[in-house]
């Protein structure tokens, strides 16, 4: 018995960096997906902080949904940058090493990222709420202040529990192998190369994911069946569209977030391959980023005038 103890202390190494094998399974596409990720992330920034500019010079976006959008697209340059130049280093200098602590910050600042912008789509949905339904109210309850306390809240309201989580995970010790099967440092391909038993870990992961995806996700749903019940009670079809539109733009993001998400995160831990969460992962930290200022400007005809009117004055 106690030879076994030693042998099991034995195999408990103390590892100072991992090895993310990103897509190191398709050698022949290295220089394609350089090239991809690369415009990608001149895309998003670029298109990002056109909506933050037209929103913050554009005397007829000073509104509160508005106002939202610049944080959100604020957040969604933030999102990609935390996953992004990770991908484009290992991918032109075939480095796929990274140390510990840069693992932890890597995963840290992602959860406390993905947990700003599940609480944000909320605040955007309640914001949308009550210009729909209660508009006569919607000065006295979307104040300036409130506005920048929802926004304050959102950035900040997932901060403290994420830490922990990733302090949890990096307390745990890794044995046999170093290698993350992922293109960056996610919950699930790290609690792997863990020793022992995880169950404890995987329960929090999901009690966390409930608490800062699942609980957003249905406030946003209760939200919406109240807009939708409103708008069908509208007496006109143009007033109808109008309503319509301003949220299909939000709407379209939120299925587009928290469905490749909660695939991801809510099947159980023996049930994820390495293929399906990359191609998961893809969607929510990288395409939805990409084409959100797609959507929110060819869907949103205000933001629409906007980007003529600045174009017209250039």
């Amino acid at each position: 018995m106690k030879l076994e103890e030693v042998e099991a202390e034995d195999n408990v190494s103390t590892v100072v960096q991992f090895v993310l094998l990103g897509f190191s399974e398709l050698p022949n596409l290295q220089g394609f997906l350089s090239g991809l990720f690369s415009i990608i992330y001149m895309v998003v920034p670029i298109g990002n902080s056109l909506i933050v500019i037209i929103t913050r010079f554009d005397p007829e976006l000073h509104k509160p949904m508005y106002f939202f959008l610049a944080n959100f697209s604020v957040l969604e340059i933030c999102y990609v940058s935390v996953t992004l130049p990770r991908i484009l280093f290992s991918l032109r200098t075939l480095d796929r090493s990274i140390s510990l602590v840069g693992c932890a910050t890597q995963l840290c600042f992602f959860l406390v990222l993905g947990t700003t912008e599940s609480f944000l789509l909320a605040v955007m949905s309640y914001d949308h709420y009550v210009a729909i339904c209660k508009p006569l109210y919607y000065p006295l309850v979307i104040r300036p202040k409130k506005c920048h306390q929802l926004a304050a809240g959102a950035w900040l309201g997932g901060m403290p529990v994420q830490v922990g989580q990733t302090w949890q995970i990096f307390s745990l010790h890794f044995c046999h192998s170093k290698q993350i099967n992922h293109f960056f440092c996610d919950t699930s391909p790290i609690l792997k190369l863990a020793c022992g038993d995880t169950s404890l870990q995987e329960m929090s992961i999901y009690v966390l994911v409930m608490l800062v995806a699942l609980v957003p996700f249905m406030l946003i749903l209760v939200s919406y069946s109240k807009i939708i019940g409103t708008i069908l009670r509208l007496p006109t079809a143009q007033g109808r569209t109008k309503a319509f539109s301003t949220c299909s733009s939000h709407l379209l993001v939120v299925v587009l977030f928290f469905g490749s998400a909660s695939i991801t995160y809510f099947r159980p831990t023996s049930s994820h391959s390495a293929g399906t969460d990359k191609l998961l992962s893809l969607f929510y930290t990288i395409v939805t980023p990409m084409f959100n200022p797609v959507i929110y400007t060819l869907r949103n005809q205000d933001v629409l005038a906007a980007l003529r009117r600045v174009w017209l004055k250039i």
